[in-house]
């Protein structure tokens, strides 16, 4: 698989519904790999289908956008999400959260390809300001920097690898023109 093979599209609710098996492998995925996205190893199937309900549920209420990269077959390679639903005083603002490309997909553009869907989506739903927080160090910070993403500040000791082992955090933010 590469690049060119991938296409990365919006899912509804629904879709997210009926994909969340392949969801859950992904994230499953991630968090065996190492990455810090929230959840602790062993990660259990169930859990991990209990978030991706969860998802689906935000975007039928409009709180969310989904954006997947499926490879040939509609094979789910990567998620990244927009979280849409913000306070009343921040109608402008959206969150990037979970970022994920399945590790057998890593290193051939996929990220930056959803995480330029992401920005697209954003303008569409009128969103002019994006955050997002990432490890501190990771192989994530070059893609955010190279994609015109600013540094706002690190967190020591913020949140836990999937290992148990703290690890900082750094936040970033991007103005859509």
């Amino acid at each position: 698989m590469t690049a060119p093979d991938v296409i990365v599209r919006r899912l509804d609710a629904a879709e997210a519904a009926e994909r969340i098996d392949a969801l859950a492998e992904v994230l499953i995925d991630c968090v065996e790999g190492g990455a810090s996205v929230s959840f602790m190893w062993p990660m259990t199937r169930e859990k991990a289908s209990a978030f991706w309900r969860g998802v689906a549920q935000g975007m039928a209420r409009g709180e969310r956008a989904l954006l997947v990269a499926e490879g040939p077959g509609g094979q789910l390679v990567g998620t990244v999400q927009l979280i849409l639903a913000q306070p009343e005083n921040q109608p402008h603002r959206a969150d990037v959260a979970k970022m994920l490309v399945h590790r057998r997909a890593r290193r051939q553009g996929i990220a930056q390809r959803l995480m330029q869907a992401a920005d697209e989506t954003a303008r569409a739903e009128g969103k002019t300001v994006l955050v997002l927080d990432t490890v501190t160090g990771g192989d994530a910070e070059r893609l955010y920097q190279r994609a015109g993403w600013q540094r706002v500040g690190d967190i020591p000791h913020y949140a836990l690898m999937p290992d148990g082992v703290p690890c900082s955090t750094t936040y970033y933010f991007k103005r859509l023109g």
